[in-house]
Formats: structure tokens, C-alpha cells, sequence
């Protein structure tokens, strides 16, 4: 599942593609009748009303927020958009680009399309007013890249879950917005931190050395352009590079690339997810 660098790698691209194109037109194949579906373009009425708010309003900028797009028009409406498993943007691709289910027809006679292979993402338009108080944003943690998100606030906000397991917790998007499955397995490996530690066990030059590891380890899936290790694609639709510098995701059974560590990399499943870690390094907290 894309995460806050992909995220915010597609908004880049956004901004430097769309911002101040008109939508002339909408179409998509994403139908539903599953309730979990109501209020998104998966159901059929839902998406009549959706075309009615975005056709004819100008795309002002695009935004994120955690792991959502923000795509914000004028006429006062927000267009969110959670990529979630397997989807992705694409300005003007070529004919034929796989698996495209959402099409935004521009007044500059380009496309904006979104690809989503298993047809799982999120796509919604809200009130820009009222958007933070929506059930799809309200809840979320603080954003981890933010100036003011600094060494304290990282502990006080992990410290809301105290008995919980730092892999899941560090997930959690309530606790600390943005962050999941492979920048969660890379700031432990980084922070020296085993994925089964307990929070409030975490000696705190440890938890420092996660901080830091996680400002700087986001910042550079931002410069590498996201991670491609699975669908993730930018918006022309290449492949980011931050898969060629992992030290812990899907590193099991390697070689630890922490220097003089003799450990072999491991995989396990912490709360329904993966965690890759090595059990030399990354001391048990309990």
C-alpha cells in the first residue's frame, strides 16, 4: 500500500501536471452495490452526484494528508482519493495503460487517469470546508514531516499506546499519520528496535534513534520517488526507487547491512502484517 512518500510524491506530480486544468468530464467503471461502498464513486448514485460537484471546477492544488490525496477545486469541493493497495495516477499516459478505472478529461485535451489493479482505493468529494471534521480525516494521527512534530511529540504520541507492540503502533494511523508496512520495518531496523518491542519499555536514546530515523527515512522516499517494490507507480508512470535502498523490508534470509552485524535477516507477522528485522541488532524491548 503506498505510504506518505508515495503519497506525496503523486501530489508533487499533481501540482506540476493538473493544478489550474478544468475537468470537462469524469468517467469510470467502478461500480458497487456493497454498503461499505456508500458515499464513494463505487456507488452508482454517489458518482452521479460526484460528477455533477467536479465537472466544470478547476483543480486549485493538490494535497496530502496521511495516506490520502486531497485534490482541492473551486466551487468549494475536495476531491479525497486513498490509493490504497494497487492505485495510482497517471497524467496523459499512452492508450492501453493497464488496469485504469477513473478518467478525468482535462480542458487542455489530456487525461488524468487512475490505474487501481484490484479496484480496493477510496475515491470521495467533500466540502473543503468542513474536510478535517470528516469520518475519512478526523481521526488521523499528526503528521510525522511536520516542523512541529518533534522528539517529544514522537514519544508522547507512541506513549498512547504504551503495552503496544512498536511495529503496530508505529502503523497505527491515529498514533502518527502516514507511516506503514515498509518504512515502519526500515526506521526499527535504523532505531536498533526489535518489531515485538513493548512502547513504553523503549529505552529513550532508542526511541531518538527512531525519531531520527523516521524524519530521515521519509524524506528520502521523497527523494527517491516512493517505492515500487509492489504497483506503486508515479504520475507518468515509472517506478520510484526507494525498494534499491532497503535495509529491512523483504530482506529476510539476507546478509544484516548494518556494519559489523553478523546477523541474517528474519521475517514474522506482528499484529496481521509482515515485519522484516534482524535478531542481532534489533534488541527485544519487554
Amino acid at each position: 500500500m503506498p505510504e506518505l512518500p508515495e503519497v506525496q510524491t503523486t501530489v508533487n506530480g499533481l501540482n506540476k501536471t493538473v493544478k489550474g486544468r478544468r475537468i470537462i468530464n469524469v468517467w469510470t467503471e467502478y461500480k458497487s452495490a456493497h454498503p461499505m461502498h456508500k458515499g464513494s464513486i463505487k456507488e452508482p448514485a454517489f458518482f452521479r452526484s460526484f460528477k455533477k460537484k467536479v465537472i466544470g471546477q478547476k483543480i486549485l492544488k493538490a494535497e496530502r494528508r496521511a495516506k490520502n490525496i486531497l485534490l482541492h477545486l473551486s466551487g468549494g469541493h475536495t476531491i479525497l482519493v486513498h490509493m490504497k493497495m494497487t492505485g495510482h495516477f497517471v497524467y496523459d499516459p499512452k492508450p492501453g495503460y493497464p488496469f485504469v478505472h477513473l478518467i478525468f478529461n482535462l480542458d487542455n485535451r489530456k487525461d488524468l487517469v487512475f490505474s487501481d489493479m484490484r479496484k480496493f482505493a477510496k475515491v470521495t468529494v467533500l466540502d473543503t470546508a468542513t474536510l478535517s471534521d470528516s469520518p475519512h480525516l478526523s481521526h488521523l494521527g499528526p503528521e510525522p514531516l511536520d516542523k512541529n512534530f518533534q522528539f517529544l511529540v514522537f514519544r508522547s504520541r507512541l506513549m498512547k499506546k504504551p503495552k503496544g507492540k512498536i511495529k503496530s503502533v508505529l502503523m497505527d494511523q491515529t498514533v502518527v499519520a502516514g507511516i506503514g508496512n515498509i518504512y515502519s520495518d526500515e526506521i526499527l531496523w535504523l532505531g536498533n528496535v526489535h518489531p515485538l518491542s513493548i512502547v513504553e519499555k523503549i529505552p529513550e536514546k532508542n526511541m531518538k534513534l527512531m525519531f531520527t530515523a523516521m524524519k530521515d527515512t521519509l524524506k528520502k522516499g521523497i527523494d527517491f520517488g516512493g517505492d515500487s517494490t509492489s504497483d506503486y507507480r508515479n504520475i507518468k508512470g515509472e517506478r520510484g526507487k526507494f525498494q534499491a535502498t532497503h535495509n529491512a523490508y523483504q530482506m529476510n534470509n539476507k546478509k544484516c547491512k548494518k556494519r559489523g552485524c553478523p546477523g541474517i535477516l528474519e521475517r514474522m507477522i506482528v499484529g496481521g502484517r509482515s515485519a522484516h528485522f534482524c535478531p542481532v541488532h534489533q534488541k527485544l524491548f519487554q
